[in-house]
């Protein structure tokens, strides 16, 4: 009986991913969202240097779509468009030529307007990884593979773990006098990072690696407004983190006010997220762990950020 959770967590999975069930589950959920969340789940708050505006919006329950703009020249792409009438009202508003549509991976909210956007904006081109069977793909792209979008600059990174074909996009701020910016779809979120749907521990480990070698500066723009679930678990671990306990109550009000929680950064992160803490002697004794006699510094830390993982599926699920 204990396998029966798990087995039709799988099952349920491979549905929503591998057949036409997926997309019209994908289609209610947008239905619903529309009507609970007329204006958006949260309040975005648009971060611009000079240049360059980036604007997240809040679509379905819980996702974030990004609207990046090269203010000089109106020119803009577009991560994860998951409600295309949401991303094309941004762009109207916005009034900017949409060029591109990088998306992270292939799972219905994180895709699912790519067809109606890409019908929309003929010329516009849509990204992503070849290994995922993302929507609409016309350029398939590898790993450190860069595309440009008027001035603004974006490097593909495989980040597979989540799914096989995950890719994250990093903005490079340099020429704008910003700093990076990790748009990181369900690879990573702020205070926690996405399941192993077909990927291992080891994998998701070192996806979450390349991650943090961006630089502790780079701003975090994750796929989903998960801040308060993830902090208050984390804070289940660490019980004596003060870095955490500061960060959970600013979350706390912000989604108090319906305020998105975006951007953190990868150096905040790595002081209360568990996912990136694997290494730390403190997550690891809370979690009752000890590295085996000769055990590699990486798979003893693969096997902690599997246990957290399993904790936080199990957390999730009550």
């Amino acid at each position: 009986m204990a396998l029966a959770g798990p087995l039709l967590f799988r099952v349920g999975y491979s549905l929503y991913a591998r057949t036409r069930l997926g997309y019209l589950f994908y289609q209610r959920q947008v239905k619903k969202a529309r009507e609970r969340y007329p204006h958006g789940h949260s309040a975005p708050q648009p971060c611009r240097f000079p240049g360059v505006k980036i604007l997240p919006i809040p679509v379905l329950s819980n996702n974030y779509s990004y609207l990046v703009i090269d203010t000089g020249s109106g020119r803009a792409a577009v991560v994860d468009p998951s409600d295309p009438l949401a991303v094309q009202a941004a762009i109207e508003e916005e009034g900017v030529m949409l060029e591109a549509i990088f998306c992270t991976h292939k799972h219905w909210d994180h895709s699912g307007g790519n067809a109606a956007l890409h019908q929309r904006h003929s010329s516009c081109k849509v990204y992503g990884s070849a290994l995922d069977a993302i929507p609409e793909l016309t350029n398939s792209l590898e790993d450190r593979e860069k595309v440009s979008v008027g001035c603004l600059t974006f490097e593909a990174l495989a980040t597979p773990g989540h799914t096989v074909g995950h890719m994250v996009y990093v903005l490079d701020g340099g020429p704008f006098g910003g700093p990076p910016c990790l748009f990181s779809g369900d690879l990573l979120f702020l205070a926690g990072c996405g399941r192993l749907f077909e990927g291992s521990p080891e994998t998701m480990l070192a996806s979450l690696d390349v991650a943090v070698g961006l630089g502790e500066d780079t701003l975090l723009w994750p796929g989903h407004e998960y801040a308060l679930e993830c902090l208050t678990f984390a804070s289940l671990l660490e019980l004596d983190n003060p870095t955490l306990e500061q960060k959970l109550r600013w979350v706390t009000q912000q989604r108090q006010e319906k305020r998105s929680t975006c951007p953190s950064t990868l150096g905040e992160e790595q002081s209360y997220n568990p996912f990136l803490r694997t290494h730390r002697p403190e997550l690891q004794a809370a979690l009752g762990m000890r590295r085996d006699g000769g055990e590699h510094p990486d798979a003893f830390r693969a096997r902690v950020l599997k246990e957290v993982r399993r904790r936080k599926d199990l957390y999730k699920a009550t």
